[in-house]
């Protein structure tokens, strides 16, 4: 049986599948084992192959019990994807106390109005996020407990998934014989290791470059304003260089983290890669700034799709904190100096923003960055460290979570 203070978490990306294992003795995490296998079966954050992709995760679990020397039967799971979405909701109830002072149970009730928004049948709620409770339609409040009132609202973001993802997810995972603590949005997870309160509450968006998507959430005043998912990744710029220059994914990917660059203005004209240094059975050349100008368009899609999202919901003049990068596209050339031109707002690579020991060389590789957020998430189980937590029905022990509020995301 697992140890009580081992925590775990189960990056299952479109093209890795990554395993974290933590462990936490007088406050402190070291990582102690981490997993990293292949992923074929995927797409856009879809399992088109169950078979492969319980394989890939066995594979990694496998790896992360190796290293650590523990046997892993549980886990914290994230899952991003197109198929996630984000939108405001408002709860109203009737407060039942004759001297209409709000208790725990009001607080449930109007949680799960908000929650009980008009979806279609085939989404499933992530997470109920409670922004601001409103007594009596004028005071706004963080929290109500204790006081009086005729009328309790809540406003909260609803993160909701498609059924079919999340259950065929659930399915994967259960036929590792691994049982699952929580399905989490994996920005979520993210945020908990490389954003510190202080970024959260004047206001900072993290932006995750994965292989097929990019996932994004922002931070205001403590709490989440918008996230979303883009249906554009790292991957897709791999694809628009293999056509470019018409050669082979994988010489492709090569070029890309070897020789790439996202800004073309500062890439020499007359610099040229002969192809033949990286595979002998190529025999042209290509211009880097050409390659520059591939990774620059790709880029720039990706962040204007989000400024967008950013303008719609007045979030653009809201986060001097800036953008925080991660995910195996962040490791582009560049791209700081590209998201600060293209976003207009200060930009850098995200790093740990918490005290972790263990597989120090891995904490700034932001491939692993979602599968250590998952691992500090799956913490919170450990007594003493239990501060913010969601389920599945995004209602059971509701209660306990609106107490402390998303503030507390942080350990």
């Amino acid at each position: 049986m697992r140890e009580a203070n081992i925590s775990v978490g189960i990056d299952i990306g479109n093209t890795k599948i990554i395993t974290c294992v933590g462990k936490t003795e007088d406050g402190t995490t070291d990582i102690i084992g981490l997993g990293l296998s292949e992923n074929q079966g995927i797409r856009k954050g879809v399992i088109v192959d169950i078979e492969e992709t319980v394989s890939a995760i066995s594979a990694s679990i496998l790896e992360a019990e190796r290293m650590s020397g523990c046997q892993i039967t549980h886990a914290c799971v994230g899952i991003s994807g197109p198929f996630i979405e984000c939108e405001q909701s408002k709860g109203i109830i009737a407060i039942t106390e004759p001297n209409g002072v709000i208790v725990d149970e009001d607080v449930r009730r109007v949680i799960e109005a908000a929650k009980a928004i008009p979806t279609k049948s085939n989404r499933e709620v992530l997470h109920v996020l409670p922004q601001n409770f409103i007594i009596d339609g004028s005071e706004v409040i963080k929290d109500p407990l204790g006081m009086t009132g005729i009328r309790l609202e809540v406003l909260s973001n609803i993160i909701t998934a498609s059924s079919n993802a999340v259950k065929s997810l659930v399915r994967a995972v259960e036929q590792t014989g691994i049982g699952m603590n929580e399905l989490v949005f994996s920005p979520l997870s993210q945020a908990k290791f490389l954003l510190n309160k202080r970024q959260m509450d004047i206001g900072v968006i993290l932006i995750d470059i994965g292989a097929a998507t990019t996932s994004y959430v922002a931070f205001e005043e403590g709490e989440i304003t918008i996230c979303g998912v883009v249906p554009v990744g790292s991957q897709h710029i791999t694809n628009d260089i293999a056509i470019g220059l018409r050669t082979n994914l994988d010489l492709a990917e090569t070029i890309k983290l070897k020789y790439g660059y996202a800004m073309p203005d500062r890439v020499d004209e007359k610099e040229i890669l002969e192809l033949s240094k990286l595979d002998k059975n190529e025999d042209s050349q290509v211009k880097l700034r050409y390659v520059a100008e591939i990774i620059e368009a790709r880029l720039n899609e990706i962040f204007s799709i989000i400024k967008e999202n950013l303008a719609k919901n007045d979030c653009n003049d809201a986060l001097p904190a800036g953008v925080i990068l991660t995910g195996g596209g962040a490791k582009i050339d560049g791209i700081i100096d590209l998201t600060k031109e293209t976003m207009r707002l200060p930009a850098k690579i995200g790093k740990s923003s918490i005290e972790i020991s263990g597989l120090i060389d891995k904490l700034d590789d932001p491939i692993y960055s979602t599968g250590i957020g998952l691992m500090l998430w799956d913490r919170e189980r450990i007594p003493g460290h239990g501060n913010f937590r969601f389920d599945l029905s995004g209602v059971t022990g509701v209660v306990d979570k609106v107490k402390s509020l998303f503030k507390h995301i942080l350990p």
